[in-house]
This record gives structure tokens, sequence and C-alpha cells, in this order.
């Protein structure tokens, strides 16, 4: 995402447009997927995701998924990269099964990474967000191929209130003609009525927000679901599941329930005292309304900006025995020493093929990040 910033006007004018130079530059996400494409394709023709395998592939991987639901065509859809179809989530677990991977439960990640590598891989398949389209279309593949996975739960999703900003930005842009909002003192406004400008717009402002305050980040989505009279609470009954639902999902034993907090905050941008609460809380208020014991958690957001040594402290501290991230990469027995730090792999929408299946299985797209984790430089 471009992190251009909007052109200011003088100083006697209240609003400042998006200039048509942000459209032009803000094609990051498209040449980040242009990249990664061109990435898969190279290592399925050189097939580096066999001959590299055994150096890149770890002791495990945690895959992560978000939606699941039939393919839709639309042609302006930013997170996209979200949702997998339910033929692909099938798909996946034929994959790691030939690929000699061990489906696991999440509990069972401590105890093979204590132990010497065996023969297999494992593999953990993950949810975030608690959507209820997780017990609709991703339960019965699930159950199919009888294999394990956790979902995570936010609390205030599950009582029917709180906020999906990233689906609320979505929506009001792809509705309107223009968006105006205020922001910093000043009230901007974006040009939204082409595809190119409603992808440029999405792009640059979802990175500016999430530069900062996520209070300002909260009320610009607000002021942007109100102009198009959407009720962030119904959005969030409309996409996630109710404790009943998810009551009956915990009745399954191949079924692990996690907490992803109560509201799905960025914590790095929170005090101590917030960060506790969150995660105190959020396992708490799954443990009461669904009579489980929670020991998992995954970070809202999860990357290096939202969660880092401060939080995995904490989480800790809260007395989880695991903690799983958004940063990219294999689970290796080095994790083991910080099981409140784990990588994972998500399984992006974009993408959803068997040869950039395989390569993320194999572990070759993240090696380099391993190598520098070693302290070793290419040759």
């Amino acid at each position: 995402m471009s992190g251009k910033k909007a052109s200011m006007p003088d100083s006697n004018s209240s609003s400042s447009y998006m200039p048509a130079s942000v459209a032009e530059d803000s094609g990051a996400a498209a040449r980040r997927h242009n990249l990664f494409a061109k990435g898969f394709a190279l290592i399925e023709a050189t097939r580096a995701d066999r001959w590299l395998r055994p150096l890149a592939q770890g002791d495990g991987v945690i895959l992560m998924f978000h939606h699941v639901r039939p393919a839709r065509e639309r042609p302006f859809c930013p997170n996209q990269y979200l949702e997998v179809t339910p033929e692909f989530l099938d798909m996946t677990i034929t994959v790691l099964k030939r690929e000699g991977f061990d489906i696991i439960s999440l509990d069972e990640v401590p105890r093979r990474l204590k132990s010497p590598r065996g023969n297999k891989p494992f593999a953990v398949i993950t949810f975030d967000d608690g959507y209820r389209d997780n017990i609709e279309y991703a339960w019965p593949v699930l159950k199919r191929h009888k294999v394990p996975w956790t979902i995570f739960v936010v609390a205030d999703f599950a009582d029917g209130h709180g906020r999906l900003w990233w689906h609320e930005i979505e929506a009001a842009i792809a509705r309107q003609d223009r968006i105006s909002f205020s922001l910093d003192g000043s009230m901007e406004v974006m040009e939204v009525r082409t595809l190119d400008e409603k992808k440029a717009a999405f792009e640059t402002l979802v990175q500016r927000l999430k530069a900062g305050p996520e209070d300002r980040l909260r009320a610009v989505a607000a002021e942007l679901a109100a102009q198009i009279n959407l009720d962030p609470n119904r959005l969030v009954r409309d996409y996630c599941a109710t404790w009943d639902e998810l009551r009956a999902l915990a009745k399954d034993s191949d079924v692990t329930i996690g907490s992803h907090t109560v509201t799905h905050p960025i914590l790095a941008r929170h005090e101590d005292d917030f960060v506790r609460r969150e995660m105190l809380q959020g396992k708490a208020a799954v443990e009461e309304r669904l009579g489980i014991q929670v020991r998992h958690m995954a970070y809202p957001l999860g990357d290096r900006n939202s969660a880092g040594d401060r939080e995995f402290r904490l989480s800790r501290e809260a007395g989880f025995t695991t903690c799983l991230t958004t940063r990219p990469g294999h689970v290796f027995q080095k994790h083991a020493q910080n099981l409140t730090a784990l990588p994972r792999v998500s399984i992006n929408g974009l993408y959803q093929t068997e040869p950039a299946l395989r390569a993320l299985l194999s572990g070759v797209p993240f090696l380099p990040w391993e190598i520098g984790n070693l302290g070793l430089n290419w040759p």
C-alpha cells in the first residue's frame, strides 16, 4: 500500500483532494501481487519447492485462514485476500496429506517442538476472527477430512457488536463516487468513481490510518460507514458467529477455540493495562460463554507493528500456552523457546492455486528470512 498523503489545500480551505498522481503511485498492491505471482511461477518452473525443501521447510507450519465462502464476482474487492473457497480449502488439506504433513491440533505443537524432528512435518489449520462462514462452509470440509483445526474468537464480535473497520471502509468506497472524512483537523475528499480510483483510495487510506492512532482509524471508518447508513454492529452480526453457534462448534472434539482478544485492537498502540485487559478478558469471555479452557490466542493483525516483545511477554503472563502472529514463516524447534510468538503462513485468497500452495508448504518463499535469522548472507 502506498503511504503517499493527499495534497493539502492552502490555509484558507477546509478540504483536501486526492490528486490523480496517487492513483498512479498507489499501485504497490498490484506490484506486490505481480511479484508474488512471478515468484510462485518461478518456484514451480524450477521445482525449487522440491530441491530446496530439505533446507527451507521447518518442523511444521501453521496455516492462517479468515473467510471461507463461495467465490463472488466483484470488480472492487480489496479484502479478497482474506477469503478462500471451500474447494480450495479442500484442496489444501488434500495437498497437505499428499505432501506428507501430519495435521495436528494446536495443543500438540509444544510437544512436537520439544521432540527431535520425525520423518513428517506437522501442519496446524487456524481461522481468525470467528466468521460464520467458517462454520457454514469450512467446518463441513474439515469434518469430511477428519482433521483438527482452531478458530480464534473476538468476544465483541460473538456478542454481536464491534468494528470490522476494514470491511466498513471497503463498503463505503464501493457504494460511493466520492468519500469525505475528517483527518488531523481537516476535511479530506477522495474521488472514487472508477475502479482504479477505488483501489487507490482504499490502499492509500488504510495505509495512512494504520500508521496512526487506532482511535483515529476507527473514527474515520465510522464516519465513512455513516455516509452509507451502514450499521457497524449489523455488519458484525451478518459476518460473525454468535456464542450459540460457537457453542455448537465447541462440542466437536476436533475443534479448538482460542481467543482473539475482546475488541480486535492493534495491541502495540496501547498501554500495558489495556493490553492485559484485552488478553485476560478475551480469554475469560470465551471460557465463560463456551465452558471450555482457552490456552491459545492469535494477536489481532499480528504483524511486527501490531505485536512485539512486550505483547509476547504479556501473553505469557496471561497464561496462554501458545500465541500466534501473522509474521510469515515455518515453525522450527527454536520456537519452542518462545511459544507466544509463533509465525504463520497466510493462505492468501489471491493465490488459490496448487503451485502457490506447494511453494508455501515447502518453505522456499521464506528462506531469505530464515537465512537472515541465522546470521548468514546469500552467496
